[in-house]
């Protein structure tokens, strides 16, 4: 079982196909957009230089840095083609920030995958790795990395 790992902007292993290029938004940066109430489209994040984009991985994810990044985004934002990045409502009160009830749709994705999960083992995940749970195993996606999730949050 993983340990609570830093959550602002950790990697996972199966992510390791686009770091270092970033051609796609790592979960701990969609945590953070999350978070701040931010709609950041993948046009968007490509348009960034490199150390923009290794900027918003290292960004902070205390309450205190998510306005900034909010107002850090719309400026970045703000010239690119695709005009400035939507507002959203922060999340707050979501399926992976819930400690004492395992979401029905990540539970039945690890049913499905012979993944043993239970609402202790949920509980004792760290927000970033309950984050990834949820997002890999919603309806609609293509759970394409979901049982490498479940390999690597569940150690």
């Amino acid at each position: 079982m993983s340990s609570r790992r830093d959550s602002a902007n950790h990697c996972f292993g199966f992510e390791q196909d686009f770091i270092g290029n970033w051609r796609c938004i790592p979960l701990c940066v969609r945590r953070k957009l999350d978070l701040c109430g931010v709609k950041l489209k993948l046009n968007h994040w490509l348009e960034l230089s490199q150390e923009q984009r290794q900027a918003l991985v290292d960004w902070p994810d205390a309450a205190v840095a998510l306005e900034p990044l909010r107002q850090h985004l719309r400026d970045c934002t703000r010239p690119m083609a695709d005009g400035v990045a939507k507002d959203l409502p922060p999340v707050s009160g979501a399926p992976w920030q819930q400690l004492a009830e395992l979401p029905a749709a990540v539970h039945e994705a690890a049913l499905a995958r012979g993944v043993q999960l239970t609402p202790e083992q949920w509980a004792q995940l760290s927000e970033l790795d309950r984050f990834a749970l949820c997002k890999l195993a919603r309806p609609g996606h293509d759970h394409h990395n979901l049982e490498a999730a479940f390999s690597e949050v569940l150690v």
